[in-house]
């Protein structure tokens, strides 16, 4: 009876023992088939940088979502998003722009017929020295007015305008027309230069090109006539600074070029143009160009030749 039991449960276990490793093939070639090892097209390097590759779209996309509220926020230039807005693609020397208003058709026409090209002769220049030039102006407080409308008119005719359209015309806002200025122009044009310069100033080209040029090796520069001077706390006083106590107890003004006329390089325009919405304005354009620059990598050029105070030969710029 014993050896009966032991033999039938030897065939029992031996039996099971079959079916299961039966099993296993079966499940191992089952396998094999759905999951394609041992003859997989797919190497395990391939499949490591399929990997990689699925990980970089995942930051492409995360970056892409930070960069739309970056763009949103101000922080990024839209031209920066989409270059195909510029309206020139040829690299330009220099963007000139002349800040003037709207009771000043005396001084445009008076730069005119001193210094500025007009009709064809400006796109000569453009197509020849790589120089633009336009008046600079904003809107009226009262849009649409004889102010608006007579610089529209002015503008068809003569075609060397920029209008800021956004900003609006006042002397309490000529540091954020000047920043405007920059905004525009480095995104409309591709310039090694850009540059403001006043209504009442003379200025000789072909200098202006010298000097400009003389600096194509630095990728950073502010050039101007620099200065620095009292900063005015009394509001009765003509060159008030209502945010004087900004500038410390010995209330005088950093290192800044003259407003007359001074030029930044390209990469301190798109510095602009990207920050426009946090960079400070305060009660003047030169010092509030100055504080923009003052705490980044940027060669201070005081350039004689900017100082505009007499007309002498190789001079930039005098003042009428």
């Amino acid at each position: 009876m014993l050896s009966m039991f032991s033999t039938m449960a030897a065939l029992y276990v031996a039996g099971r023992l079959w079916l299961d490793s039966e099993n296993r093939v079966y499940l191992i070639q089952e396998l094999d088939r759905r999951t394609g090892q041992g003859r997989s097209a797919i190497s395990v390097d391939d499949t490591l940088k399929i990997i990689t590759c699925r990980e970089q779209q995942k930051r492409l996309a995360a970056l892409q979502t930070e960069l739309g509220k970056a763009s949103q926020e101000g922080f990024v230039s839209n031209h920066l998003l989409d270059n195909n807005e510029k309206d020139s693609k040829k690299k330009l020397l220099a963007v000139v722009g002349i800040s003037t208003n709207f009771g000043n058709k005396k001084n445009r026409d008076a730069v005119r017929k001193a210094w500025m090209p007009t009709g064809a002769a400006l796109k000569k220049l453009e197509e020849e020295k790589g120089i633009v030039i336009r008046f600079v102006i904003g809107r009226s407080s009262n849009r649409g007015d004889s102010s608006d409308r007579a610089i529209d008119d002015e503008s068809r005719h003569s075609n060397d305008f920029i209008i800021l359209n956004d900003h609006v015309e006042s002397p309490q806002e000529q540091s954020k027309k000047t920043k405007s200025f920059f905004v525009h122009a480095v995104e409309h044009w591709d310039a090694e230069f850009y540059a403001k310069v006043n209504d009442n100033v003379y200025v000789n080209l072909d200098a202006v090109g010298t000097v400009l040029a003389s600096y194509l090796d630095k990728p950073r520069v502010y050039i101007g006539c620099m200065k620095s001077g009292e900063v005015f706390s009394q509001p009765e006083q003509k060159w008030y600074e209502p945010e004087w106590w900004k500038f410390g107890d010995g209330k005088s003004y950093f290192r800044h070029a003259s407003g007359e006329i001074f030029a930044i390089s390209k990469a301190l325009a798109q510095f602009i143009s990207i920050n426009r919405s946090i960079l400070r304005t305060y009660a003047h354009d030169d010092v509030s160009a100055g504080s923009w620059f003052i705490s980044l990598d940027v060669k201070h050029i005081d350039e004689g030749k900017f100082c505009c105070s007499s007309w002498s030969s190789g001079s930039v710029c005098a003042t009428a």
